[in-house]
């Protein structure tokens, strides 16, 4: 049987192309405006800008945490996807379409928004840079991260502890009060 050396070594270079990506778990967020439509949008801009592979969790509700009173539910989605850059331009890029959405380029994480991306996940990257803490250092105290990021990567782990997000979830759910206020 004779070996197609040029598909050959297409798909190496497919397989070297894929090594090249970082998985990536962002959470969108937000309690203003037409939050599909905005979550949507967001998605799309993403993967013009390269995120490829991307799934996206159901939108799940959430009441606010550490937000002034009469502050709307949040709508909340997990993305994830692989990303061909740095985490500084993932996040750059996520603070660009949070500011494309309407959201003040200062601002406090206590004010309603139409739009939050977060970087949540960067591979097996560990930061602790002033400008960008990976993995997300509240990730694993939020229902509203958790719940829907255990939908669509349940078995992804978090770096540092080597726990999945199942894992986390289960845990988190587990307790009677969670640290986040939210409800179970």
């Amino acid at each position: 049987m004779a070996v197609d050396s040029a598909a050959a070594e297409r798909t190496l270079m497919m397989d070297e192309e894929k090594k090249a990506f970082t998985p990536v778990a962002l959470m969108l967020g937000g309690d203003l405006g037409d939050s599909a439509a905005i979550f949507a949008a967001a998605a799309a801009a993403l993967e013009r800008a390269g995120l490829q592979d991307v799934r996206r969790s159901r939108i799940h509700r959430s009441a606010p945490v550490d937000c002034v009173p009469g502050t709307p539910d949040f709508s909340d989605q997990a993305l994830t996807g692989r990303w061909h850059g740095s985490a500084q331009e993932l996040l750059g890029l996520c603070q660009q379409l949070e500011r494309a959405a309407g959201r003040p380029e200062v601002h406090s994480s206590c004010e309603a928004r139409t739009l939050d991306c977060d970087l949540i996940l960067f591979g097996d990257l560990v930061s602790d840079a002033p400008e960008l803490t990976l993995p997300h250092p509240r990730a694993r105290a939020r229902r509203f991260v958790l719940e829907p990021l255990a939908e669509i990567a349940p078995d992804w782990r978090f770096p540092d502890t080597g726990t999945t997000i199942l894992q986390e979830f289960k845990r988190l759910t587990a307790l009677k009060s969670p640290p986040d206020g939210a409800t179970l």
